[in-house]
This record gives structure tokens, C-alpha cells and sequence, in this order.
């Protein structure tokens, strides 16, 4: 498996720059608002911290080293006794006109990152400076601008701009949980892009009208973001655009769940007016599926009823999860509704993942 780098500035990031860019004293050192809780929220969640720092001339007359390290190694220390360490501190000493390689925002310093070992899709650079931003560019990363969101703009190869550090870990930690996939078939052209922490935009179009209102349930009420896009053969019926939204659907719900670690894993029992509706789930990694719903009618608004079971089969199977459903009701409409509520709330639960965790739910040491 690639490995993934948080590459982080100092000055400006993790502790406030003076106005003669020179931290050579203890006086001038004072960490940035939220830095220590924000990195210690990034550490065991399967990136390298990677310190990267331009310090003009230090170890000339102009930046002696002896004024440097006293403030930089208490920084360490007051970091590391937070349980805050990095795997690779990273420090060019050239001036700017010099154009050294080494200098952000060239990559002459990072090379043992750009060898194919590294993600970098999935890594991120983060600094309080423009240049910063162009070093992710550079190395292909992703890009986050210590800045007040409200006054300044992002820019090309920036995905976030904001000084809260609260939000920037949250930032990165979902990072990971977005999937998009793309199905087309003879039958169906499908696009879904799914996010389970409910950070982007939702849009549902399935051609199926009832079928829409049961998958807006989704966002509603498991707190994921879904934009989903189906053009099927409705001309022929419904089962084409059902099944294969499931199975796109559960591929991006399997996808965005990553390596699993950290989530709850296992999740719902409502009510819906006359009716009861229970869904369990467990991504184990194994597809087991129970349906146990009777309906009375052939269709509930333009979808016929025996088509839910088969949807959520092949949801269970795509997803690799344990999957059993029950409901008792009178109303058919109370009775899909009641399922999908129970099944987003299910998923709610199971997706959960805690941010200072990055354990495996798992005696076997696998999902």
C-alpha cells in the first residue's frame, strides 16, 4: 500500500512568524491558535508528518544557528509531550535569490517522496504562504491555506482555506471517505459520488420518482452527501435502473469506507407510524443478505415493490456487508419508507468513524 505525507510549514503554521521573520528566541515562540489539538487529531491515522521550512540564511551571519535551534527544539519538545512527533524535519537554508532546488516551492528537498512509494493524490501540503500551495502543485498533493477562509481565496491546487485548525484536521480526516464511480452499461449510465462525512453537495436523480424520495433518505437521515445520476431503459421497466444504482451505489459506500479502521462497524430499529422497520448491518467484508418485508401492492408510486428486495441485495453484495432487513406494516408506502429510514440510520452508525482512533473493529485483524 502507497504511503500518505502531511508536509507542513513551520513559520506561520505551526507557530506565529514575527514581523523580522526570524523566530531566534524564546520570546518570539507561540504556537498558532489550535495547531497542538489539530495535529495531535492527525497522529496514528496513517500519515507521515513531514516538517518543510524555508529559513533564510540560517547558519549565516545574518540567522546564526545558535539563536535558532533553542526556540525550534522547545518547539519539538512541547509537541512531542502532546504526542506530537515527525517522521522527517526538512530545513532550507538558502536565500530566495539564490533559486537553490531545495527552496519551496521546488521539490529538491522531497525527492525520497516523489519515488513512487508516496500517494501523493491523497497527501497534503500545509502553509501560510502562496508558495506553499505551489509546492503541492509541484508535487501533485493537496493543497490547505492557513488564512481566514472569509478573506481570502483559494487557489488553483487549494482545497481548503482556513486558519481553524479544528477544521482542517476534519478536513483531511474525511479526505478519505469520498468515492466516486461511474457505471455504464447497454442498460444504464450511472455516476454516483458519495461522501460519508455529508461535507459535499447532494443531488438524486434515478428517473424513478418514488425511487428518488426513498434514496434522499440517505442523506437525510445517514449524514452522508450523495449525488446521484441514472439514465436507464425505463422504457423496457424499472430493474435495470434499481439494481445497477445499487450495485454503483454500494461499490462507492464499500470504496469510501478505505481500510475500515476507526469506524463503528456494526449498526437501527424505528418506527414509522403503524409500521416497524429493523436493519442490521456489519461491514465485516462478507456478503450475507435476509429480507424479510411483505408488501401488498405491485407498486408503490412508479416502482413496483418486488424490486426493493433485489435492490438491496445487490446493495449488500456491492457493499461486502452483512445485511438483514424486517419490517411489519399496514401502508406499503410506510413500509419502503420505514426500510430505507432504518437502513440510512444503520449506516449512520456503522460508517461512524472516531477521530482519535484508527484501530481495526476486527479480533481477526482484518475486514
Amino acid at each position: 500500500m502507497l504511503k500518505k505525507a502531511i508536509f507542513i510549514d513551520r513559520d506561520g503554521t505551526i507557530i506565529k512568524e514575527p514581523a523580522d521573520e526570524q523566530i531566534d528566541s524564546l520570546e518570539k515562540l507561540e504556537f498558532i491558535p489550535g495547531v497542538i489539538s489539530g495535529l495531535r487529531s492527525l497522529m496514528g491515522h496513517g500519515f507521515e508528518l513531514v516538517m518543510v521550512s524555508n529559513q533564510d540564511g540560517l547558519g549565516t551571519d545574518s540567522f546564526p544557528e545558535d539563536t535558532f535551534w533553542p526556540a525550534h527544539n522547545r518547539m519539538l519538545s512541547t509537541l512531542a509531550g502532546e504526542g506530537i512527533t515527525f517522521d522527517d524535519i526538512l530545513i532550507d537554508r538558502s536565500f530566495p535569490e539564490d533559486n537553490a532546488p531545495t527552496r519551496k516551492p521546488r521539490t529538491g528537498m522531497l525527492t525520497r517522496y516523489t519515488d513512487g512509494s508516496y500517494d501523493l493524490a491523497n497527501s497534503f501540503v500545509i502553509g501560510d504562504r502562496l508558495t506553499d500551495i505551489e509546492l503541492a502543485r509541484n508535487l501533485g498533493a493537496r493543497g490547505i491555506l492557513i488564512a481566514p477562509a472569509e478573506s481570502s481565496e483559494c487557489p488553483d491546487g487549494c482545497g481548503l482555506v482556513s486558519d481553524d485548525w479544528q477544521l482542517i484536521a476534519r478536513h483531511i480526516l474525511s479526505s478519505d471517505r469520498v468515492a466516486t464511480v461511474e457505471r455504464n452499461t447497454s442498460e444504464t449510465r450511472i455516476s454516483v459520488t458519495l461522501d460519508l462525512d455529508g461535507h459535499l453537495p447532494s443531488a438524486i436523480d434515478s428517473g424513478l420518482k418514488f425511487f428518488d424520495h426513498m434514496l434522499w433518505q440517505l442523506p437525510h437521515h445517514a449524514g452522508i452527501s450523495l449525488d446521484l445520476v441514472c439514465k436507464g431503459d425505463l422504457e423496457v421497466d424499472e430493474h435495470h435502473s434499481m439494481e445497477d444504482v445499487a450495485i454503483a451505489l454500494g461499490q462507492a459506500i464499500d470504496t469510501a469506507l478505505g481500510s475500515k479502521r476507526g469506524i463503528d462497524r456494526y449498526g437501527f430499529v424505528l418506527p414509522m407510524d403503524e409500521c416497524k422497520a429493523m436493519v442490521l448491518i456489519d461491514f465485516g467484508g462478507r456478503a450475507d443478505f435476509v429480507w424479510d418485508v411483505e408488501f401488498t401492492r405491485e407498486y408503490v408510486g412508479d416502482t413496483p415493490t418486488e424490486m426493493y428486495k433485489h435492490f438491496f441485495k445487490s446493495l449488500c453484495v456491492a457493499m461486502r456487508c452483512n445485511l438483514h432487513i424486517s419490517a411489519r406494516g399496514e401502508n406499503n408506502h410506510h413500509l419502503i419508507e420505514g426500510v430505507f429510514k432504518a437502513f440510512a440510520r444503520a449506516l449512520r452508525m456503522a460508517v461512524r468513524r472516531d477521530v482519535f482512533s484508527y484501530s481495526l473493529p476486527s479480533s481477526k485483524g482484518v475486514l
